[in-house]
């Protein structure tokens, strides 16, 4: 399997870079843009819905609670990095 180069493992979890859509007709995982990863949320992009829309999605996909999917970077932009606690990157990927 090809290295995913939007998930990066660090000593506290993974890092996974994100480039979010929102405002889509459904929540779902799209391809692989570079080196990020293109998810769809139905939430629109006001008051951090689309945020927290992104990261009850991966949390659902991850079967995980939500303080495991912490939003670290990008809050007001459509590229973000989310830091997800306790998984290692094969896990990840092997999920989306």
């Amino acid at each position: 399997m090809p290295p995913a180069t939007f998930l990066k493992e660090t000593a506290g979890g993974t890092l996974l870079s994100v480039k979010l859509q929102p405002r889509a007709s459904k929540n779902e995982i799209g391809a692989p843009l570079g080196d990020e990863l293109k998810i769809k949320v139905t939430a629109p992009p006001v008051d951090a819905a689309a945020n927290q829309a992104l990261v009850e999605f991966l949390a659902d996909k991850l079967d995980c609670s939500r303080g495991k999917v912490e939003l670290i970077r990008g809050h007001t932009s459509r590229h973000k990095t989310i830091m997800l606690h306790g998984f290692k990157a094969d896990d990840v990927f092997k999920k989306l």
